[in-house]
């Protein structure tokens, strides 16, 4: 498998996608917030001190989402069509946050997806964190990816 960020000389380069084909493209990915069962019914019901958890973290995830290339060294300034930043909790300690992007572009979203759901998960630790340190932001992954040259993706574990 060749390695697209770096040259012959093992140099980190951005991938030139000047001769790539625009195609419409997706991703979706997901993080998890395995908190006290406390916490979770706090954020559920906005009783809060910092305020609604919920829409801090949604904003937060967009806002990541659309500055991606601004924080991994190598990524491409993609001209996102649309940012969807959801949750969902799970049993009684666990909040699932998910997000979907679309572009037309040159390269993919999956970066702008995972970028989204991390940052929404530590915007969920930061206005909690006064009740529970103990949080853990786990299995943060991509879940599926449409269009491009390499095709669909869908991660089925």
């Amino acid at each position: 498998m060749e390695l697209t960020h770096f040259d012959k000389d093992g140099n980190a380069v951005m991938v030139d996608v000047g001769e790539k084909e625009i195609t419409r493209r997706t991703s979706r990915a997901r993080a998890s917030v395995l908190m006290a069962p406390e916490t979770l019914k706090a954020i559920l019901g906005n009783t809060l001190k910092k305020g609604d958890a919920l829409a801090a973290a949604r904003i937060a995830g967009i806002m990541a989402a659309k500055r991606t290339f601004e924080l991994i060294p190598l990524c491409h300034n993609i001209p996102i069509e649309s940012v969807r930043v959801d949750f969902e909790a799970h049993g009684e300690n666990r909040l699932i946050i998910y997000s979907t992007l679309v572009c037309s572009y040159k390269t993919g979203i999956e970066m702008e997806a995972l970028t989204a759901v991390s940052v929404a998960a530590l915007t969920i630790y930061d206005m909690c964190k006064a009740i529970d340190r103990k949080m853990v932001v786990e299995e943060i992954k991509l879940l599926e990816k449409t269009g491009g040259k390499s095709g669909d993706y869908r991660n089925e574990g």
